[in-house]
C-alpha cells in the first residue's frame, strides 16, 4: 500500500461525505418549499486490485437518490386555488420557453393575465371546455392551454336542453274524449287530474323565462288478462308562464301565438316505465329558441305526482369565485349559485418518479431512466385525487436531516484525521534524507 493511496482514498471521503453534507444542506433550505422533495446521498466502494500482501486502497463513491415518490403531508389553506396532489402524478406546467415539465408545487395563483401560476413562475396547464367536455392524450401534451381564470364581466347562455324528471299517479282519471279539454286545446275546461309544474330556463340575453307543463292522462290499455297496473298514455303540454291569462281561476287561456309551444304523448307500460314519447320539444316564438326536453326519466306508479326540471343555461350573472373538484375539473362559481365549467386539469406520471430530473422551480423531465410520461385525469389509471384549498408540503424529515449533518461531520473528520496521518508519515520520509 502506498502512503498516497491512503491519502487519495482520504481525499475521496472527505469529497463523499461533502457531497453528502451539500444534499443535508439542500433539503434543510427547502424543508418549507412547496411539494420539495427530500434528496440523499449514497455511498459505494471503489476496490483497487491487490496483490500479494500489499493491499491498494481504493475510496468511495457517491450518488444522488431522489425521494420524489414519498408523500408530502397535506395541509389546508383559504385559497381556492392551492392544489394539492394525494397519491401519484404530477402537475403538467410550463415555463417562460413554453416546454412542459412535472412538478407537485400546486401554489397557484392568479397573474396579471389570470393563468394560474405556481411561486416557481411555472403555468398550470389544462384541456379547455370550450368545444365540449375534453379528451385526455395519453402519451404527449397536444391539446394542453394555460389555466386562465379571469372570468370578468358576465356572463349569458341561453337554453337548449333540459331534463324533466317524476312520477305520474297511476290512479289519476283519464281526461274525457273530447280534444277541447286537453290543455293542448287552450281552453279553461282541463280536468282536475290534469297536474301543472312550472320551470325556469334562459334565452340568449340570460333573461328567465318560465314555461308551465301540463301532465292529463289520456288513454288506458288494459290487455287481456288484465294485469295489477294498466299501461297508459299522457299529454304534455307546455305554455309561456308570462302569457298566462290574468284574473279568473285558470291560466287558461294562453295569448302565445298559436297557443302552446310544445305538445306530445309519453307512454309507459304495465310496469310504469316510460316506453315511447320521451323527447318534447319547446319551439318558443317569443324567443326563437327550441329547448329539446327529456322527459325519459318519468314513471307512472301508484304515489302522489311529482316533477322537476333541470334545464341548461345561465343567467347574466358576474363570476363569484373559482373552483376545483377531486377530478381536476375547473368551475367558475357564479353570483347566483350556478357553476360552468372552464377546463379539467390531467395528471402526468411515469414509471419511476425517483429517477426523474431535476430542474430549477422544483420542477421535473423525464428522462430514459424514469421512462416515458403518460398522462390521464385524475383517479383514474393509479392516479392521485386533487385537493383544492390545499398544499403538499416538503416531505424532508428535519430531525433526520441534523442527524446526517451531525453523521456527516464526523466522517468528514475521521477522513481528513487519515489524510494527516498520511502527511505526517510523508514528513518522516522526507526527513530521512536530511
Amino acid at each position: 500500500m502506498s502512503i498516497f493511496g491512503s491519502m487519495k482514498t482520504a481525499v475521496s471521503g472527505m469529497n463523499a461525505q461533502a457531497n453528502r453534507l451539500s444534499t443535508v444542506a439542500d433539503n434543510i433550505a427547502n424543508v418549507n418549499t412547496t411539494g420539495y422533495k427530500a434528496v440523499s446521498t449514497s455511498f459505494s466502494s471503489l476496490v483497487l486490485p491487490s496483490s500479494g500482501g500489499n493491499y491498494n486502497s481504493g475510496g468511495v463513491q457517491t450518488s444522488v437518490r431522489q425521494a420524489v415518490s414519498d408523500q408530502g403531508d397535506i395541509s389546508y389553506t383559504t385559497s381556492s386555488t392551492d392544489l394539492a396532489i394525494s397519491g401519484d402524478g404530477f402537475f403538467i406546467v410550463q415555463g417562460a420557453d413554453g416546454t412542459p415539465v412535472l412538478t407537485r408545487a400546486g401554489d397557484f395563483t392568479k397573474d396579471d393575465e389570470g393563468n394560474l401560476v405556481n411561486a416557481a413562475g411555472f403555468q398550470l396547464m389544462g384541456y379547455s371546455y370550450d368545444s365540449g367536455a375534453p379528451a385526455v392524450v395519453v402519451n404527449g401534451f397536444d391539446g394542453l392551454v394555460p389555466v386562465n381564470v379571469n372570468q370578468d364581466g358576465l356572463t349569458a347562455i341561453a337554453s337548449t336542453s333540459g331534463i324533466f324528471k317524476g312520477n305520474l299517479d297511476s290512479n289519476a282519471k283519464v281526461a274525457p274524449v273530447a280534444p277541447a279539454t286537453l290543455p293542448s286545446a287552450n281552453a279553461a275546461t282541463t280536468t282536475t287530474d290534469t297536474k301543472k309544474v312550472s320551470m325556469v330556463a334562459y334565452d340568449r340575453l340570460g333573461n328567465k323565462v318560465m314555461y308551465d307543463f301540463y301532465f292529463t292522462k289520456q288513454s288506458v290499455v288494459t290487455p287481456p288478462p288484465a294485469p295489477p297496473a294498466t299501461a297508459a298514455t299522457w299529454e304534455v303540454a307546455m305554455f309561456r308562464n308570462a302569457d298566462a291569462a290574468v284574473g279568473g281561476t285558470t291560466s287558461f287561456p294562453y295569448s302565445t301565438a298559436g297557443g302552446d309551444v310544445g305538445t306530445g304523448t309519453i307512454t309507459f307500460d304495465a310496469n310504469g316505465k316510460l316506453t315511447t314519447g320521451g323527447a318534447i320539444n319547446i319551439v318558443d316564438p317569443v324567443t326563437g329558441q327550441t329547448i329539446a326536453m327529456d322527459f325519459s326519466a318519468f314513471t307512472q306508479l301508484g304515489a302522489d305526482f311529482s316533477g322537476t326540471g333541470t334545464p341548461n343555461g345561465q343567467a347574466a350573472t358576474p363570476v363569484k369565485d373559482v373552483t376545483v373538484d377531486g377530478d381536476g375539473i375547473v368551475y367558475a362559481k357564479y353570483e347566483d349559485g350556478s357553476t360552468k365549467p372552464l377546463y379539467r386539469i390531467p395528471l402526468a406520471n411515469v414509471a419511476s418518479p425517483d429517477k426523474l430530473t431535476l430542474m430549477s422551480g422544483n420542477v421535473y423531465s423525464a428522462n430514459g431512466q424514469s421512462g416515458v410520461t403518460v398522462t390521464g385525469f385524475p383517479q383514474t389509471n393509479g392516479l392521485g385525487t386533487i385537493k383544492s384549498g390545499a398544499l403538499e408540503g416538503s416531505n424532508v424529515d428535519l430531525a433526520g436531516e441534523l442527524t446526517e449533518m451531525i453523521e456527516s461531520q464526523r466522517s468528514y473528520t475521521a477522513n481528513s484525521k487519515v489524510f494527516q496521518t498520511g502527511s505526517d508519515i510523508m514528513d518522516v520520509l522526507v526527513n530521512l534524507k536530511r
